[in-house]
């Protein structure tokens, strides 16, 4: 019974298809649309697949874009969608938001993804999680699996964007990271990614002095392979780390 998963982000909608639904499953397809381009799914990418036993996403987009891509998967399989939001604890994490529904599903099942990563490989640790995209989230776990906490930052996009809407003759560049930026387009990338950096820096700074151990460090996201090569901490680049989180919860919520 094969199983699919999606990611529905600020800018693109992210699906892989698996040949179960549990931790360890064969990737059989996997793809990515703008969306704008939804609805050429079941015409497109999805036109040949068998059609999937189960279907759990996760979704940061508003209701109208989610129920498009639901529609799709009624007009081609006639499948029920299931949506997994953040609550006060799955999947062996649990949430220290102040409002837990009102953390992004995105960041909830990413960390669960990278909870389970890091279980497999050994002992209990601390972690940050970060999620480069058209927003950057920097998220603190407790070894216990607590979610402490994180910050919300924009992406390169974003900050490029208000810099040129907000100065004179400044215009989106196309630059270089450099240590010591000698143009505009390098200043300006440079700066961009070494807030970010400087914010996960922090972050993991925070978790070691509250946890009294050093984290580990997940990165993933669209945007993650930028990043990474200009991180200071040792960091693992998991592009996977949402649709691992979500075949976490499709184990135990479809086993029920």
């Amino acid at each position: 019974m094969t199983f699919l998963a999606l990611d529905i982000g600020n800018t693109r909608l992210k699906w892989a298809v698996y040949d179960d639904a549990r931790p360890g499953s064969s990737l059989l397809a996997h793809g990515a649309e703008f969306l704008e381009q939804i609805e050429r799914l079941a015409e497109g990418p999805w036109a040949n697949l068998m059609r999937p036993g189960r279907m759990l996403g996760c979704t940061v987009a508003a209701d109208a874009v989610r129920r498009r891509a639901e529609a799709q998967m009624e007009e081609l399989w006639d499948l029920p969608a299931q949506w997994v939001y953040a609550s006060a604890g799955e999947a062996g994490l649990s949430n220290g938001y102040d409002h837990p529904a009102r953390l992004g599903a995105d960041r909830w099942v990413a960390m669960i993804g990278a909870r389970h990563r890091m279980l497999a490989r050994g002992p209990q640790r601390p972690m940050v999680v970060v999620m480069v995209g058209t927003a950057v989230t920097v998220e603190a776990v407790d070894a216990a699996g607590r979610f402490l906490g994180g910050f919300i930052l924009p992406g390169h996009g974003i900050m490029l964007r208000a810099l040129e809407s907000g100065t004179a003759g400044l215009h989106v560049p196309t630059g270089d990271v450099r240590e010591f930026p000698t143009n505009t387009s390098d200043a300006l990338t440079s700066g961009g990614t070494f807030a970010i950096a400087g914010a996960v820096d922090r972050m993991a700074r925070h978790v070691r002095e509250h946890c009294g151990a050093e984290p580990v460090v997940y990165m993933t996201g669209g945007a993650g392979w930028k990043m990474a090569p200009h991180m200071t901490l040792p960091c693992e680049l998991v592009d996977s780390l949402i649709f691992d989180g979500l075949l976490e919860v499709a184990q135990l919520r479809f086993a029920a």
